[in-house]
């Protein structure tokens, strides 16, 4: 195969393929990006299976190739899953299964553009997939960028490193693309050469490029619809703080430049920023670009790995020994703890009152919230194997990986 290069200035060499699948698929059938189809990490539709038994819920177990940190996102009945494989990990794998069985539908493979390097823990597959029900776009740790449609027909391609040569780190990249308003957002945050950019859907070429903080940063954006208004913000999270921007234009809405993570995403709920700054602020969003306001601000929330997740009126995050603290949405009280089996680095994903966490050891934990006391731990499955993702939950079913092996949790 040979070796694969984009950028600005080679467009002649892209596909340009039509689309030819249709996306009108339910949200209730989907888990379109990191954290689900709202960064929110909350699923809906039917009920996942609680008091957890490897015999009667692992529906399926497949093998998969490489390496891989990134979650599978779900659309109708496939899966879309990224593997590196190779001795650099140089060698890029886009795969499609059947929800029903764990079938392979199809796969993709393409050669690495840009710098491979990444610590021992993480990998070039940590980036989480997208997509807007007709295309799929996949990053890597190369900053190489793939859109395909569903039946894995390659529309365009871009190795970002070709025209930001520095843009890397030795630990390996990790943010995960978002789309809004026909534009898929990158943040590739780094010591060197620190960007995002807006791309366009239908061709990949740049719509927006600003300059960002040069730190190693490996939160992902979010998207924030604003309303009454057309158009969308994309939430942009560094060390120096959060920006706001008009995901069609890059056109700065507004800063708060207070500080913040650079592991753990921010989350939104209703009219509420969630940012992991100074353990946990909530900011009240605004209209078009007039400044948020801070609501609250705990120390005692503050998340370590796991972005934070939010049920009705509670917020949860999970410190760095394995405890789950409940906080009030209202004020950022703290209502409850229960230790958990750790450590984590996946998000946990909920459905309902029931929270679902994965342990860094395979450990599959399910805690029902609603108990005003304390929550309850519900159901345990042990896999085996390190697990650094963060799940899908689409219609109860819940869909996680690890580098060996891809599995169906359900009824």
């Amino acid at each position: 195969m040979k070796r694969v290069i984009s950028s600005i200035g080679r467009w002649g060499g892209l596909c340009a393929l039509s689309v030819a699948v249709s996306a009108d698929v339910p949200e209730t059938g989907a888990w379109r990006q990191f954290r689900g189809n709202d960064a929110a990490g909350i699923g809906s539709g039917k009920r996942p299976p609680l008091e957890l038994d490897a015999g009667r819920h692992i529906a399926w177990k497949i093998a998969l190739p490489g390496r891989g940190l990134s979650s599978p996102i779900v659309v109708g009945d496939r899966i879309i899953v990224s593997c590196a494989d190779g001795t650099h990990q140089d060698r890029l794998l886009i795969r499609c299964h059947s929800t029903r069985d764990g079938a392979l539908i199809w796969e993709r493979q393409f050669w690495a553009t840009g710098r491979t390097m990444c610590h021992e823990k993480t990998c070039v597959a940590a980036p989480t997939p997208t997509t807007d029900g007709q295309r799929t776009y996949v990053l890597f740790s190369s900053n190489d960028v793939f859109c395909l449609d569903l039946d894995g027909r390659l529309q365009w391609l871009r190795g970002l490193t070709v025209d930001y040569p520095n843009a890397s780190n030795s630990l390996g990249m990790a943010s995960s693309p978002v789309l809004a308003d026909n534009t898929l957002i990158i943040q590739s945050e780094n010591d060197s050469e620190s960007f995002a950019v807006g791309l366009d859907i239908e061709n990949g070429k740049n719509r927006w490029h600003l300059d960002r903080p040069k730190a190693a940063n490996w939160t992902s954006p979010i998207v924030i619809k604003r309303a009454g208004e057309s158009g969308a913000l994309a939430v942009l999270q560094s060390s120096r703080g959060v920006t706001a921007v008009d995901s069609a234009t890059g056109t700065i809405a507004w800063n708060y430049a207070d500080g913040a993570s650079t592991i753990p995403s921010s989350v939104v709920s209703d009219n509420l920023l969630l940012i992991p700054s100074h353990g946990l602020t909530a900011l009240q969003i605004g209209s078009g670009s007039s400044e948020p306001e801070q609501v609250w601000r705990s120390g005692r929330l503050r998340p370590s790995t796991p972005s934070p997740v939010v049920i009705e009126d509670k917020v949860f995050t999970v410190n760095t020994a394995g405890v789950l603290t409940c906080g009030s949405l209202q004020n950022g009280d703290r209502l409850w703890q229960l230790r958990l089996k750790g450590p984590f680095s996946g998000t946990p994903v909920g459905w309902r009152q029931y929270l679902y966490f994965v342990n860094e050891n395979g450990l599959l934990q399910v805690v029902d919230t609603s108990p005003e006391e304390e929550g309850r731990l519900v159901g345990q499955l042990d896999f085996g194997e390190t697990i650094l993702c963060t799940p899908a939950l689409v219609q109860g079913a819940l869909y996680l990986r690890s580098d060996r092996h891809l599995w169906k949790i359900a009824e």
